[in-house]
């Protein structure tokens, strides 16, 4: 399912698109998210991750791979591969923990990682765009 591309004009509605993706999630579903530096995509994940019922400051994972948070219906996880640029040297066991079968798991970056995360689970696929000052484009697949 690919839906027609769609245009925010600020991080509110990015985020409300976030919110909007996750109400069709069901535990266990990977969201691969893709996009520029500075795309938005953190925000749009923060939007979602939000929806799900994550509490407490979320903040971009870049320096730390990923974060496990509790939502209202269970584990949810936002992961960011940008600086693991290839799996090749890493543990391949380092991010079974995000990808728990319960989970659902937002992976930024996934260029950066192919086959980190089990491939029959992939739900979504998100693209991010700049349009222009606080505009932004977001294609769901």
């Amino acid at each position: 399912m690919t839906t027609r591309p769609s245009t925010t004009t600020g991080p509110e509605q990015t985020e409300q698109a976030g919110a909007e993706l996750a109400a069709a999630l069901t535990p266990g579903d990977v969201v691969l998210v893709s996009g520029e530096l500075g795309a938005g995509k953190s925000t749009f994940v923060r939007g979602a991750l939000r929806a799900l019922g994550v509490e407490g400051p979320i903040t971009s994972p870049t320096f730390v791979v990923g974060h496990a948070y509790d939502g209202a219906s269970g584990p949810v996880s936002h992961l960011d591969l940008y600086r693991l640029a290839g799996m090749g040297d890493e543990d391949p066991g380092l991010l079974d923990p995000f990808f728990a079968p319960d989970a659902i798991a937002f992976v930024e970056w996934p260029d950066h990682g192919p086959g980190a995360w089990p491939p029959e689970r992939v739900a979504r696929r998100v693209h991010l765009a700049h349009a222009g000052g606080d505009n932004r484009t977001i294609e769901v697949g």
